[in-house]
């Protein structure tokens, strides 16, 4: 009786814990599905969808991987709202963020008379102190303004190379701004002339390192013309021309040229400048110009605001009034207007005469007539001061009956006679008249305004002088055809050679290479490939690899004569392109060979990128490997 009450008892308390357990785990389950479904649900709500949730009992771990740390901890924050924040597991990875990129290094270099200033982002591992110091001495006394910040970031490709030339440059430049970044260097400045500019592109050309990228905008002011000054011609033949042209605007150039050529002038130039009297000059030139072109032969001389129209002798009186009536009513009031026509001289009277010869080597010869000994003795000091003492010769003699600005005249002449390269003077009492040759393309404007403003009102001039670009010391270069004719004749005299099975010049072609250097350096910028050769004995590929090394080796040579090599290519061609027979130890010989040759697109293949690449960075094929593969 006892026994069955007590298992009664006992089976009523494991029912009960059995209960209560089922019940628990229920709870438990319902506690995990709820917690999980709503913190995904937050979750999801705020974007976050790449988190994984997952409930263990009263814990919810959190896995995934998020894009930010502050992502990261926005979704623990999120969880937290949904259930305690001690019960939320944080199982979550962040993603690598990239290296930060360095940042781009520039600076800019501006100097003026005001000093240099300095502005932009360097690499800390540029020498700060070191880069102070010179461009203090740049700067000298007028003091630098430093803006330079530093970034810790080692100094990307090309920046010291970069860097480096700028600082050489600034100091040639009194008025710049040089930009600086790795790989490319622009320079603005400005120059006093139109050959000083020629002349500085061609020095920062040349010293420009080889794989830097450069951009010049080099400018030069407009002239300043004194007298501004224009003469406008027609000869009893019926040519018409320029002596001087002058125009504040490239408009009123344009009316000027126009007018001219409908009055029959040929190519007529004219000089854009400054001093120009009135905003008018190009109608009151244009006027002027007409009025010569209706009297049919004449001149017209234009120096600031004074126009002298003169006729030539013989013109009907009738028409010279009516030209001159016409051409003054035409006039803006600022020019003031003088009209000249000669009488007819006696055929039979003696020749009143000075002449000046100046030759292309610069011997002068003065002959003619002088007022008195002291005006000889004027005239030959001055030529001597202007041509050398030991290259002028006289033989003027004394008369009477000169005009008494004779002297005057004569010296006016012999300073336009110094501005030509060779040419002839002729003064009579009517005339003056220069004609020669000159590399100024501006001379005759130059002379014309020098005459202008210093012979009399009594004195008609004539300047007749040619440009020739050969004499021109800015663009008197030889053309490429005649640069790569004479590089070819030089090669011929003295042959590039190179020691057996290598590509080291030999020793007996450096004279060779330094008359090619000379050549180039007065050529200026060319389009060149320099194209080796070798025999057909040993392996093709190799040829070809050994070829490729001997144009390099030229071309490193000019490099280090200082020759600019930035439009060169070097290209091998291997056993290509014989021009003997293979067949003999001569033919072989001839084979073996360096040429030059201008680049023409329509005649010669364009090497690809990577035969340029190579020539550009100039390197040599190994010369161990070469060696063995020929028996050259």
């Amino acid at each position: 009786m006892r026994l069955s009450y007590l298992l009664t008892i006992a089976l009523t308390f494991a029912a009960a814990a059995v209960v209560a357990l089922v019940a628990a785990n229920f709870s438990v389950k319902l506690i995990e599905n709820s917690s999980e479904i709503g913190v995904r649900d937050a979750l999801d709500d705020r974007g976050m969808t790449w988190a994984e949730v997952e409930a263990d009992g009263l814990q919810v771990s959190l896995s995934g991987t998020a894009p930010t740390e502050a992502v990261r901890f926005a979704a623990l924050t999120t969880a937290g709202t949904v259930v305690d924040a001690a019960r939320v597991i944080d199982d979550m990875m962040v993603e690598a963020e990239e290296a930060i990129a360095p940042p781009a290094f520039s600076a800019e270099i501006l100097r003026n008379d005001a000093g240099l200033s300095v502005i932009g982002l360097i690499p800390a591992t540029t020498d700060r102190d070191a880069l102070a110091a010179q461009f203090a001495d740049v700067a000298g006394s007028t003091g630098i303004t430093d803006l330079l910040e530093t970034a810790d970031y080692p100094a990307p490709d090309g920046w010291d190379l970069a860097l480096n030339f700028a600082l050489r440059s600034i100091e040639k430049l009194p008025r710049a701004k040089v930009s600086v970044r790795p790989d490319r260097v622009a320079i603005t400045a400005i120059t006093d002339s139109s050959a000083a500019k020629a002349a500085l592109e061609r020095t920062l050309t040349r010293t420009a390192p080889s794989t830097l990228a450069l951009e010049l905008n080099i400018s030069a002011p407009r002239p300043v013309i004194t007298p501004f000054t224009t003469r406008f011609q027609i000869t009893e033949e019926g040519v018409a021309s320029f002596d001087a042209c002058s125009a504040d605007t490239d408009a009123a150039a344009a009316q000027i040229v126009n007018t001219a050529k409908a009055a029959g002038a040929v190519n007529p130039r004219c000089t854009v400048g400054l001093g120009v009297p009135s905003p008018q000059w190009a109608d009151a030139v244009t006027a002027s110009v007409n009025a010569v072109t209706k009297l049919g032969a004449g001149s017209v001389t234009i120096a600031d605001a004074d126009i002298l129209l003169q006729a030539i002798a013989g013109t009907d009186q009738g028409l010279f009034d009516d030209v001159v009536g016409e051409l003054a009513s035409n006039l803006p009031d600022v020019f003031a207007l003088q009209a000249k026509l000669p009488e007819l001289q006696d055929p039979n009277a003696g020749p009143q005469e000075f002449t000046a010869t100046l030759s292309p080597e610069g011997q002068v010869q003065l002959r003619g007539r002088v007022g008195d000994e002291a005006s000889r003795s004027l005239a030959t000091s001055f030529a001597q001061s202007r041509f050398g003492s030991d290259k002028v010769y006289t033989a003027t003699r004394v008369v009477d009956g000169l005009p008494v600005d004779w002297s005057t005249r004569v010296l006016a002449g012999l300073e336009g006679l110094g501005m030509l390269s060779n040419g002839a003077l002729r003064l009579d009492p009517q005339e003056l008249s220069l004609t020669g040759n000159t590399g100024n393309p501006d001379a005759s404007t130059e002379i014309a305004s020098l005459l202008a403003g210093k012979l009399g009102e009594d004195v008609s001039f004539d300047v007749d002088v040619t440009y020739q670009e050969k004499l021109d010391p800015v663009l008197g270069l030889p053309t490429p055809e005649e640069c790569e004719a004479e590089i070819g004749e030089i090669v011929t005299r003295g042959k590039i050679v190179f020691e057996p099975g290598s590509a080291t010049i030999d020793a007996s072609a450096l004279g060779t290479m330094d008359d090619i250097a000379e050549v180039l350096k007065r050529c200026g910028n060319l389009a060149l490939e320099i194209q080796g050769y070798t025999d057909s004995q040993g392996r093709e590929s190799m040829n070809q690899a050994l070829s490729q090394s001997r144009a390099e080796s030229v071309l490193n040579e000019l490099r280090a004569r200082r020759v600019s090599t930035r439009s060169f290519a070097a290209v091998g061609y291997g056993e290509e392109n014989p021009i003997a027979d293979n067949g003999t130890e001569a033919g072989r010989e001839a084979n073996r060979r360096i040429e030059f040759k201008l680049i023409r697109p329509d005649t010669v293949d364009t090497p690809d990128e990577t035969t340029l690449e190579s020539a550009a960075e100039g390197t040599a094929s190994d010369p161990e490997t070469t060696e063995e593969s020929t028996t050259e």
